[in-house]
């Protein structure tokens, strides 16, 4: 398979091997700190706001992005692109964005949003993303708290959110709509502004001035504001394209291309937008994740790798296992997927010099499934995929196994807004599944004393917009500190715990971090969200909620009334056993003491349009909690 002679082929060449060197630190004989070297050579100049006109001015007719119209991938050059830039920001110029002002930008992913980005800072202004799905009054809180009088959206339903929002403010807000023209419009109205006008604002921008105010997620209240600045942006983009570009293109000899689906309100997503931009990467944008949409895409795109998040990995797992039992061959699949997991084991435990190679009858059964499973599973995938990135949570190491027996490796991030998105990254020379990899290039990773991960380095934000108080609490001595709890490892890989708030005390005093059950548990159909509790009770138990997907195929597969009520299956015998092994999988990475004794299946979904899910998909533990309180209260009965 090509990803296990890259690794091979990689790993004999010091020279993309020990590129960014690490320096441990040790405290009572305990890894508490890991620092990468920055990168070597001069860093990018300017700001990010000047890469369409450098691209312009030295390749114009490159291909930079492939726009989707009417169903084909139409390429764009560079020149066309930094033409767009312009023109939309000569329009926001006139219709007065004044250097330093916020314009918000409520749109899906698309071309439109890479065009207005670079359009904003081009006017001198700041982004403020705002999730597609946002409600009034959280679109309402974050015009009001960052003062965004400028904002551009994507539909008459988001025009229509923006206008609800609005209608609460002191001032009134200017909105220009893209899927009605919102664009040209814009072209327009700044058809007299000079070109040097935007060059000049372009120019009085330096590395400290805020490029955009990303909202955190909001689990925890209010959303706060970061202030992340051009010089922040840089530095996550160069330091990405550094340590994963020059290897993946010397090993693969294959052009990268992506295509990017996460949404770009999202600082991941945006980042790597930025990143392929930097290094000339060719990329796409597509508005949704959802699978049976995403799929089709990724046939026609066909990219050498992806950036997603573990849902992605979990469903194209899922649906592979859905399409081989709805030919009768359910067992197979299982088969395939328990041999995948053996494999990627033994045969990446090999590559890395950590074991044997597999077996033969691992091999000889690992090649008859490669050829009835997983080529199935590349061909989803575009077949020409050799690399995905996953962030946001941790990947279930089994399915990482699983894709890499596939042919696909994926690598694990961790980081967050605060950090310019991924503040780890795993090497792409060493892939560690079960980690989220070393600090990225130029950044530093520490354990503090109670277990939380401290940040340090060029990516990390400057401060929360209008709260100083929240930032007091978070900067510390030059760290920032996460709320996150982590371990490193000997060779300086990050492992995440759980989340230093969400942390349940039993009433026998066992301390148990709730994420590593949740994510297990997760990603094993039929199970759709879950929350996990126990806080001041005698054990752990969880909540979880049935994917419709997953249960449309069960009750499909045998033979079941499509309407069957969740409160009848909720008492099915077959469907508990099901969602059993599901905990069994989750609790074979706990102990006794910290393993779910319990689980209720309840009605519903936790869902953004409920208020129990934030955009980024993380549960709002708070709010699933008081509004299932009184099945909590059974589990303990």
């Amino acid at each position: 398979m090509g990803v296990r002679k890259d690794l091979k082929q990689a790993r004999s060449r010091p020279e993309l091997r020990d590129r960014f060197p690490v320096r441990l630190v040790r405290e009572d004989g305990v890894v508490r700190e890991a620092h990468t070297a920055p990168p070597t050579g001069p860093p990018p100049s300017g700001t990010p706001a000047d890469i369409p006109f450098v691209h312009a001015a030295e390749d114009p007719g490159s291909i930079v992005i492939r726009r989707q119209e009417h169903g084909n991938w139409r390429p764009v050059t560079a020149a066309e692109f930094a033409g767009d830039v312009l023109a939309v920001a000569k329009g926001l110029i006139a219709a007065g964005v004044e250097p330093g002002a916020r314009v918000g930008l409520m749109a899906r992913t698309g071309y439109a949003w890479a065009v207005l980005d670079f359009a904003i800072w081009s006017a001198g202004g700041q982004t403020v993303p705002v999730y597609p799905t946002s409600s009034p009054d959280q679109v309402g809180w974050i015009l009001r708290d960052s003062g965004a009088r400028h904002v551009v959206t994507e539909s008459a339903e988001h025009t229509a959110v923006v206008a609800e929002a609005a209608a609460t403010l002191p001032e009134p807000v200017r909105t220009w709509q893209t899927d009605s023209g919102g664009l040209a419009e814009l072209a327009v109205l700044g058809a007299e502004i000079a070109d040097a006008v935007p060059a000049a604002r372009r120019a009085a921008l330096t590395p400290d001035t805020v490029a955009t105010l990303c909202y955190t997620s909001g689990t925890t209240g209010r959303p706060k504001g970061c202030a992340l600045t051009h010089g922040n942006l840089h530095a996550e983009a160069h330091a990405t394209v550094e340590l994963l570009h020059p290897v993946f293109k010397a090993v693969t000899g294959q052009p990268a291309s992506t295509l990017l689906f996460l949404p770009l309100a999202h600082i991941l997503g945006r980042v790597i937008q930025i990143a392929c931009l930097m290094a000339r990467i060719e990329i796409g944008q597509f508005p949704s994740i959802k699978p049976d949409e995403l799929r089709p895409e990724l046939r026609r795109f066909r990219p050498t790798f992806v950036v997603g998040v573990p849902y992605l990995f979990e469903k194209i797992h899922d649906t592979g296992r859905a399409t081989a039992e709805k030919l009768g061959r359910g067992a197979s699949f299982d088969r395939a997927d328990a041999i995948a997991v053996r494999y990627g084991e033994a045969s990446l435990g090999h590559v890395l010099g950590a074991g044997p190679r597999p077996g033969a009858g691992l091999r000889a059964a690992h090649a008859l499934y490669d050829a009835l499973v997983y080529r199935r599973i590349r061909k989803e995938l575009g077949g020409n995929l050799r690399y995905a990135i996953s962030g946001g949570s941790p990947l279930d190491g089994a399915l990482s196994h699983f894709f890499y027996a596939a042919g696909v490796l994926v690598y694990e991030g961790y980081g967050l807004t605060e950090t310019s998105a991924a503040a780890t990254v795993t090497p792409p020379l060493a892939p560690r599944p079960g980690t989220v990899g070393r600090p990225v290039p130029g950044t530093a990773v520490r354990i503090a004393d109670d277990g939380e991960v401290l940040l340090k380095g060029p990516i990390v934000f400057s401060a929360y917009w209008n709260n100083p108080e929240a930032t007091a609490e978070v900067l510390r001595d030059g760290w920032f500190a996460t709320g996150d709890l982590g371990a490193l490892d000997e060779e300086g890989h990050l492992v995440i715990t759980g989340r230093k708030k969400d942390i349940l005390v039993t009433s026998g005093g066992k301390n148990v971090s709730p994420a590593v059950l949740e994510d297990r548990l997760r990603s094993r159909p039929p199970v759709g969200q879950c929350l996990v509790v126990g806080d001041n009770r005698p054990y752990i138990a969880a909540l979880v909620t049935l994917d419709p997907e997953a249960i449309q195929h069960w009750l499909a597969v045998r033979k079941r009334p499509a309407d069957t009520p969740v409160a009848a299956l909720a008492e099915d015998p077959e469907l508990l056993a099901d969602i059993q092994k599901a905990v069994d999988h989750a609790n074979r990475a706990v102990s006794r003491a910290e393993s779910i004794r319990r689980f209720r299946v309840v009605p519903g979904e936790f869902s953004e349009e409920n208020g129990m899910l934030t955009p980024s998909l993380k549960v709002k533990r708070h709010a699933v909690m008081a509004a299932y309180g009184t099945e909590i209260d059974a589990l303990y009965r």
